[in-house]
C-alpha cells in the first residue's frame, strides 16, 4: 500500500495516511464509505481527529468577472483521541452520508467536468494537516437521469457543467452553490433559444428542476432569459412518461414568452406536494404555482433503454471529454495551491 505523506509541519518521521474509496461512484444523498489507513511514523503520536471534507472547484462572478475557488461543503468526523504507536498500521473504517444536492459528476460513466473530491484532515500532535483529494464520482438519482435521457431523446445536447456559487431565490437550496448543465436546444427551439441550463435541487421526498433558457432576441426586442421551476418526486419514477413531461416543460419554458411572472402548473407526483411543506412559492422571476399533472401508464422502460444514450453521446462527442479531463486533472493537482471559501 503506498501511503501519502501527511503532516508535513512534524518533519521526516511523522505518520502517513491514505484514504480509499469503496466504489467509483455514490449518488446523492447516498453512503460514502471507505477507510482512512495510517501508518506510525518514528514516535508514538496522538490522533486527535480524523476528518473527511467533500470539496468542489465552484465558479463565481463578482465585478472582476469569473473566478475559481475550492469550496468545503460538508465536513465528517471520522475518528480520534487515539494514540498511533510508532510504526503501527491502522485503518479506520467509515460510512458517511453524502448531501442530496451533491452535485452529479458523470452520465452513464462519462465524465460532465464537475471536480469534486474527500480530503482527509488529520490533527496530530497539535499541528493540523489536510492530505491529497481522492476523487469522487457522483452519478444521477433515478429521477434526474430520467429527466437527462428525456432530454436526450427530445433532442437536446449536453455543451456543458459547472458549480455556481450562490442561490438561487425561491428554492430549497441547501448547499451554498448549484450545479447547471448547459443544454444545446432541439432543432425545434433552435431558431428561439440559443441554450438550456439545468439544475437539480434533490432533497429526502424529492427533487426541484430549475429550467432557463436564454431567448433569442427578436427584430425589434432584445434577447431574455425565461426561468420556470417544476417539483418532482422520487417515487414511481418508472410509471412516470418523462419524455412527454420533460417536453410539456419546454414547452412551457420556451414558448410562454412573458416567463417572468406567468404562471403554469408544477409536475407533482405521489409525495411531490407533501415533501416540500409549502415551499413551491417562489420569489423573484422563478415560475410557480400549484398544480397536478398527470400520471401517465408504465412503459416508459424501453423507450429510456433506447435512448439511454442521448445526452452521454453529447458527452462523449468531439472536444467536450478531452476538456473536461484536463480541468478535473487541474484541480486536484492544484488543490493545495488554492485557498478554502466557505
Amino acid at each position: 500500500m503506498v501511503f501519502k505523506r501527511l503532516l508535513g509541519s512534524l518533519g521526516v518521521g511523522g505518520p502517513e495516511v491514505d484514504t480509499v474509496l469503496d466504489t467509483d461512484a455514490v449518488l446523492p444523498g447516498g453512503a460514502l464509505t471507505g477507510q482512512v489507513h495510517m501508518k506510525g511514523g518514528g514516535a508514538d503520536f496522538a490522533v486527535e481527529h480524523i476528518t473527511l471534507e467533500l470539496v468542489a472547484r465552484v465558479e463565481a462572478e463578482h465585478d472582476g468577472g469569473e473566478s475559481d475557488g475550492t469550496v468545503v461543503f460538508e465536513r465528517f468526523t471520522v475518528g480520534g483521541n487515539f494514540r498511533l504507536a510508532e510504526d503501527e498500521r491502522l485503518s479506520i473504517p467509515f460510512s458517511v452520508v453524502l448531501p442530496w444536492e451533491t452535485p452529479v459528476t458523470e452520465l452513464h460513466g462519462q465524465p460532465l467536468g464537475i471536480a469534486l473530491g474527500v480530503r482527509t484532515e488529520v490533527s496530530v500532535a497539535g499541528a493540523r494537516d489536510k492530505g491529497d483529494l481522492d476523487q469522487l464520482s457522483v452519478r444521477p438519482l433515478p429521477v434526474q437521469e430520467a429527466v437527462l435521457e428525456a432530454l436526450g431523446q427530445l433532442g437536446f445536447g449536453f455543451r456543458s457543467a459547472d458549480l455556481e456559487y450562490g442561490h438561487i431565490r425561491g428554492t430549497g437550496q441547501q448547499l451554498p452553490f448549484y450545479q447547471e448543465i448547459e443544454l444545446t436546444p432541439s432543432a425545434q427551439y433552435a431558431h428561439q433559444v440559443n441554450e438550456i441550463e439545468v439544475t437539480f435541487l434533490a432533497d429526502p421526498g424529492g427533487m426541484e428542476v430549475v429550467l432557463e433558457a436564454d431567448k433569442r432576441g427578436g427584430l425589434f426586442s432584445g434577447g431574455h432569459d425565461a426561468v420556470t421551476r417544476f417539483t418532482v418526486s422520487h417515487y414511481d419514477v418508472g410509471q412516470v412518461n418523462w419524455y412527454a413531461e420533460v417536453d410539456g416543460w419546454m414547452r412551457q419554458l420556451i414558448e410562454h414568452r412573458a416567463a417572468y411572472g406567468s404562471h403554469g402548473p408544477h409536475a407533482s407526483y405521489g409525495h411531490g406536494d407533501a415533501y416540500h411543506g409549502g415551499g413551491h412559492h417562489g420569489h423573484g422571476g422563478h415560475h410557480h404555482d400549484e398544480g397536478h399533472g398527470q400520471r401517465s401508464g408504465p412503459g416508459m422502460g424501453t423507450v429510456i433503454a433506447a435512448g439511454a444514450a442521448g445526452l452521454a453521446v453529447g458527452v462523449v462527442g468531439g472536444m467536450v471529454a478531452a476538456e473536461v479531463v484536463d480541468e478535473v486533472g487541474d484541480f486536484f493537482e492544484g488543490d493545495e495551491e488554492e485557498g478554502d471559501e466557505g
